[in-house]
């Protein structure tokens, strides 16, 4: 009999009847990688409940996972923590000691498990003052319970029937799992997930999936407590996808050149990262090389899909990607059809390039609170377009308010915010979610984002202007890694920007300018400012008059997650960035 999947624990038995995978997961262990099948994910997700059962974990109790890389572990201790009816709480490993207080003790788990040491010393510092009876660590760290001992408890089987009674418990409606929002402002509030929201999310986006089921193999590096990272996790399971976890962003390359991905997922910071390395490298060729490169480059930049250039262009193209292209996809393991974006908009050249290059970017868009895709692009059936997030998933219904604020109604739509039916009430009405995003949808059904309705601000002079939309353009410069527009209620629109100092530096050394290269040298260079005032002009044309980036100024620090100016998934936190430079916003309006 077929396996009916209605909750999250049904999707790897699902792929053992389907596929039975000798490779579900893989992840290296000291240099060397170790997969599990699928029948092993399922033994050790059985001997987890078991574990728990002998802790003492009941249904609704909240069991905690905190991970600095993606592993097999991971996904063993949800399943196995979803099994007995409890519900996990995947946590940001780089977010504050504070936060992790706030979020244990908001969810008030009573169990986490921990990737290594530098997570176990911030649990450490705050574990006194949550509820947590006990920490379990996934590397072996001395004097300390590892996640092998929960394990050991379970090895007996005796209370497996325990287990299936507490599966059989669990209703498709039920509460799966709490995932608290990394927030641009404010603290982070708890979305309430159950397993139908995900479950009809995963079995709705496949419908999307280009891939050879039971034979593609996927490489995974986004933190999988991302909700965008973690359905994408049960979908490749659904699809018998083998899945590989990179060690880390730094190792992505090297790590894809030894699993050769088909499929890979990413935020769109990572696919700009990707795409500068690659330039710099072009930069660095000379003569007839260099001038292909750059060829390649610009033809891919005009990429429009379904030979839409015509077959002059198509011809030049399938040059292109025989000289310069494969060798992007070489750099990528090889064998790349597919890459998908999502959390944040994607500049429409890295749409261009990459799908140019025969690695297409398929974007998406959804929240965490709905589960969380809400449209997709595909290459199939005309379902790509440019300068779009693609299409409505099915069971799904969005309609544009007259704000133009985008509404959304489905299976995948959050229960709620944990404890805050005021938060819930304010987002949830009439059935609809209310996104906060503001969009367009065009004749064909293709989705376009404009703007967020919170992030858009009025001058002085009551002119609207959507930062976003700046922002996105002025990011597309190899010279401005991070950029904020800032002008509320101010007599015109500005910039903080970080440049790209990697980059920067690079362009000194070939330019041969007399300019020294620390941060603070750049930031003060007259050649500099200059030439990223030619980026902004370029940007400006885009733009009406009262939009336009009157002035900017630089910041000699990177803006990061560590730092503060950034969520967990690379969104900008406005109010602790104009509080972090506050002297640069007093100098540009003269406060």
């Amino acid at each position: 009999m077929s396996i009916t999947i209605t909750r999250i624990f049904d999707f790897p038995y699902h792929q053992l009847e389907k596929y039975n995978l000798p490779q579900a997961f893989t992840t290296k262990y000291n240099g060397k990688w170790e997969s599990i099948s699928t029948q092993e994910y399922i033994n050790q997700a059985n001997t987890i409940s078991r574990g728990l059962l002998k802790l003492g974990v009941q249904p609704n109790d909240k069991v905690a996972i905190i991970s600095s890389n993606n592993r097999n572990e991971w996904n063993i201790c949800d399943i196995g923590i979803l099994q007995v009816g409890a519900q996990s709480v995947p946590i940001y490993p780089t977010i504050s000691e504070h936060d992790y207080e706030y979020v244990l003790n908001h969810s008030e788990a009573t169990y986490v498990f921990v990737s290594d040491q530098e997570v176990l010393d911030k649990i450490n510092k705050i574990k006194g003052n949550t509820k947590l009876k006990d920490v379990f660590t996934f590397n072996d760290i001395e004097g300390e319970k590892s996640w092998k001992e929960v394990l050991a408890l379970g090895t007996d089987t005796e209370n497996q029937h325990t287990v299936e009674e507490r599966k059989n418990n669990v209703q498709p409606e039920d509460l799966a799992t709490l995932i608290y929002t990394s927030g641009t402002t404010g603290r982070p509030k708890g979305v309430m997930l159950s397993h139908n929201n995900i479950v009809t999310n995963v079995l709705a986006s496949e419908k999307r999936v280009p891939l050879s089921y039971g034979e593609d193999k996927a490489l995974s590096f986004l933190p999988v407590c991302h909700i965008f990272e973690r359905m994408i996790l049960y979908l490749y399971q659904y699809c018998g996808v083998h899945i590989h976890f990179a060690e880390s962003i730094e190792k992505l390359s090297e790590n894809a050149q030894e699993i050769k991905p088909h499929v890979m997922t990413a935020v769109p910071r990572l696919y700009e990262k990707i795409y500068d390395k690659i330039i710099a490298k072009g930069a660095d060729l000379t003569g007839i090389k260099k001038r292909l490169f750059f060829w390649a480059v610009d033809l891919g930049l005009k990429y429009e899909p379904y030979g839409a250039n015509g077959w002059w262009y198509e011809k030049q193209l399938g040059l292109a990607k025989k000289l310069i292209f494969s060798k992007w996809q070489a750099a990528l393991g090889g064998e790349l059809k597919l890459m998908v974006s999502g959390a944040s908009a994607l500049q429409h050249r890295l749409t261009r390039v990459f799908t140019a290059a025969g690695m297409p970017i398929m974007e998406g868009y959804g929240l965490t609170e709905t589960s969380p895709v809400i449209t997709v692009s595909s290459m199939d059936d005309g379902g790509f377009r440019i300068g779009t997030v693609g299409k409505i998933i099915d069971d799904i219904t969005l309609k544009i308010a007259d704000t133009g604020e985008i509404l959304v109604k489905g299976p995948n739509v959050m229960m709620g915010y944990y404890k805050d039916p005021e938060k819930t009430a304010e987002v949830i009405k009439d059935g609809y979610f209310h996104t906060g995003d503001k969009g367009e949808l065009d004749a064909d059904g293709f989705l376009r984002i404009t703007g967020r309705t919170k992030e858009m601000f009025k001058t002085s002079g009551g002119k609207y202007v959507v930062p976003p939309l700046l922002e996105g353009d002025l990011k597309q410069s190899r010279f401005i890694e991070q950029v904020m527009v800032i002008g509320e209620g101010q007599k015109m629109p500005a910039a903080i920007i970080q440049p790209n100092f990697e980059f920067i530096k690079d362009w000194i050394a070939r330019k041969k300018l007399n300019i020294g290269t620390t941060n603070d040298e750049i930031i003060a260079s007259k050649e500099v400012i200059a030439r990223i005032q030619e980026e902004v002009d370029t940007c400006n044309e885009n733009f009406g008059n009262w939009e336009k980036i009157k002035v900017f100024r630089l910041t000699n620090d990177e803006w990061s997650i560590d730092g503060g100016h950034l969520t967990p998934t690379m969104k900008m936190k406005r109010t602790v960035i104009l509080k972090l430079y506050k002297d640069l916003y007093d100098d540009i309006y003269n406060v």
